[in-house]
Order: C-alpha cells, then structure tokens, then sequence
C-alpha cells in the first residue's frame, strides 16, 4: 500500500495520524486513497486543498435610503400636528408664484370684460382681495408661520378661449420658511372674489387647478412646475 502512495504522490505529509495530499494528484485518484486511508487509520484525512473552496458570504440584506422629503414635518413622533421650529434655518430670499383658473361661462366672461356687473369692477376687486389674502394666510391656514411680506403681485387676465379668468399670484420675503401658502393663498381668495363678485349672474363658475407653479429659495433651493 504505501509503494502504491509514493508512486502516486511525491508528498505526504504525516502530522496528528492524517494525511494530506500534494496538488499533483487527480481529484478521483484522491478520493479514492483517502477511502484506503479511512480503512487503515480509522479516520478521514484532513481536507485537501484542491477539493476546498472559498466559504460563501451569506447575502446581505439591502436597504433603500429612506426619502427625507417624504416626511411629514407638520407632525410629531406620536402623529400629533405641530408647528415646525424654524429657528435654526438660515434667513434667505425666498419667492413662491401660484396660480389659479375661474371658468366664468360665455355670458359671465361678457359681462366682466365689459364692467357690466352690478358689483363693480371684478378684476380690480379680486386682485386687492388676493393680495390681502396672502398677507392673513397665518390666519387662515393653522400650522403656518406669521411671515413678513416684503413684497405680494396679483395678476387677472381675461382669457377669451375658455371665458375664463386666469389668476396668478406671488409672495416674496427674506425669512427662514418659504411664502408657497402665501402664493396659493392670494390666488384662491382672488377667485373665491371673482366668484363673490359674479354669482348672481351664473351657480356654474368654476374655481380650478390652484397650484404652485415655482419656489426658490431656502435649503432646497429652485423648484418649478413641468
């Protein structure tokens, strides 16, 4: 038996009564004397080299970067509404433009571009409203901050394709929190008067698509509507 072991291999290492091979052997041949081995000494050889391989890494889980703009800032960790703390937040120019639509029907539209209604002047009525609605905002809305406006434009155009008046709006201040509501603010009360100023002439008006249209300012910088 140990002729046959010399000829096969030309190193046996013979350490604690187990044997191990040198690479220059096939993997059958070597299975098949570590089976003879098993049969003299009583026990296995030590695992060779060649039949070893690297232990494989259980796969780690992966997990995705949670949205920080996901998270609702106007509640605390038990969901209860707060008020967000802004005193750490750097002062910056910050300018929000919103805007919204009033469907006015044909027979309204007329009215209103000829200064017809009983009321008044409708455009200029809303426009003042609007701006006055921007600067009560913290009034109207709860959990907004009381902000100083250094500057609110409201625009009416008359829109002859859909007879509708189209409003925009935009607030303007140097603090730690954006103006959007304020923005939002003076379009919607600039249509809830358009809408005041005409309702006797037609129920069918329309207040839609009250939105804001761009922002800058403040740590997320510029944002517009696509």
């Amino acid at each position: 038996m140990m002729s046959i072991f010399r000829s096969v291999l030309p190193r046996v290492a013979r350490s604690n009564g187990l044997k191990c091979f040198s690479s220059g052997a096939p993997s059958d041949t070597i299975a098949e004397l570590n089976k003879e081995m098993e049969s003299i000494f009583g026990e296995s050889p030590s695992p060779s080299p060649l039949d070893s391989s690297p232990p494989q890494q259980p796969a780690q889980p992966v997990y995705e970067a949670e949205d920080s703009q996901s998270v609702l800032t106007h509640t605390d960790s038990s969901g209860q509404a707060k008020m967000v703390d802004i005193s750490p937040k750097k002062d910056s120019k910050r300018v929000a433009i919103a805007s919204c639509r009033v469907l006015l029907g044909q027979k309204v539209f007329n009215l209103v571009a000829s200064n017809e209604i009983a009321k008044g002047d409708v455009l200029t009525v809303a426009k003042i409203a609007g701006i006055t609605g921007a600067k009560q905002t913290s009034n109207l809305i709860p959990l907004c901050h009381n902000i100083n406006l250094s500057h609110v434009r409201v625009d009416l155009t008359l829109n002859e394709e859909d007879s509708s008046v189209v409003i925009e709006g935009e607030a303007t201040t140097t603090g730690k929190t954006g103006v959007e509501m304020e923005a939002m603010t003076a379009v919607a009360i600039a249509g809830l008067t358009v809408y005041d100023m005409c309702k006797a002439a037609s129920k069918d008006i329309c207040i839609t698509d009250v939105c804001l249209q761009h922002k800058s300012g403040g740590k997320s910088g510029s944002w517009s509507r696509n």
